[in-house]
């Protein structure tokens, strides 16, 4: 067991060890607490990671569990001491989805359905700062511009050529007629979608309109896995609240619904082609396209 990885997924991890030694145990939420003298609730927050926990919690709860060996119980308290660490992103206050942030940051890989705009880890600076400032329409300037640099941060890792993870999107049609920003805008995105879908940790493929319905109607998701284990998060961006699947029944839909998405879509060379043909159609006054 490492403790490496982001805040949030050193958290994520840990709950979910400590929920399984809880299980092997027979113990449930009430008995833990009222053995520790301690809210149900405390219990259930810490085992999804949406709770800090101390070392000495962490002993007490492998203590409770019957926990012998004294490496596992050392791995645990050491990944509960780095799990109070603070990651970049959260200098960044008044950003939202900061727990997906941090899940994004420890990624093996990312496979994503995008209905209706281009998603951000491909978005460009000009792309990215129309996309928050029109979709928000109450949010200040200084906002914006904190919104604007935490998704140009997030893009680092997946376009550094030593680190990069998987990343595979399947994009609605959509996605690429709707104008942002102005024409030269969209013209510039298209042709910096066209490059990076060029790489080889990067796959894209277009869902033509022309697919008629299929399984992507109900809206954007993120399929996330993590290096060394089975585990994943199924990420449902909502407007009033995200959602995290972790349970494999709960994933396995997805896994199934994607792989129809990507059945369905053109293969990454004709997406590349659509995409040419698209950024034809973005006419007007504004800045040309300008490759990265």
């Amino acid at each position: 067991m490492t403790a490496n990885g982001s805040p949030t997924i050193r958290r994520r991890r840990l709950g979910a060890e400590l929920r399984r030694l809880r299980h092997a145990a027979g113990m449930t939420h009430r008995q833990v607490a009222g053995r520790l003298l301690v809210s149900q609730s405390k219990i259930s927050l810490i085992e999804t990671g949406r709770r800090a926990i101390n070392p000495r919690d962490v002993r007490d709860l492998c203590e409770l569990y019957e926990v012998t060996d004294q490496a596992v119980v050392g791995s645990l308290m050491l990944m509960a001491r780095e799990s109070g660490r603070r990651g970049w992103w959260v200098a960044y206050a008044d950003v939202p989805y900061r727990v997906y942030i941090g899940m994004e940051t420890e990624a093996a890989s990312i496979h994503s359905y995008d209905p209706l705009v281009i998603p951000g880890l491909l978005q460009t600076r000009a792309y990215a700062a129309a996309v928050i400032t029109e979709s928000n329409p109450h949010i200040t300037p200084e906002q914006a511009e904190a919104r604007l640099d935490v998704r140009l941060r997030r893009q680092h890792r997946a376009h550094h050529p030593a680190r990069p993870f998987r990343l595979w999107t399947v994009l609605d049609e959509s996605a690429l007629h709707r104008s942002v920003g102005n024409p030269g805008i969209m013209r510039e995105q298209l042709a910096h979608l066209n490059h990076l879908s060029s790489q080889p940790h990067i796959t894209l493929q277009v869902l033509p309109h022309s697919a008629g319905a299929h399984p992507g109607l109900s809206g954007q998701f993120s399929i996330l896995t993590f290096p060394g284990t089975d585990a994943g998060v199924v990420y449902l961006e909502r407007f009033t609240g995200d959602l995290y699947l972790e349970k494999p029944a709960d994933r396995h839909p997805y896994h199934r619904m994607y792989d129809h998405l990507q059945a369905q879509a053109l293969g990454p060379e004709q997406s590349r082609r659509f995409i040419g043909d698209t950024i034809r159609s973005h006419t007007g006054t504004g800045r040309p396209p300008r490759m990265p």
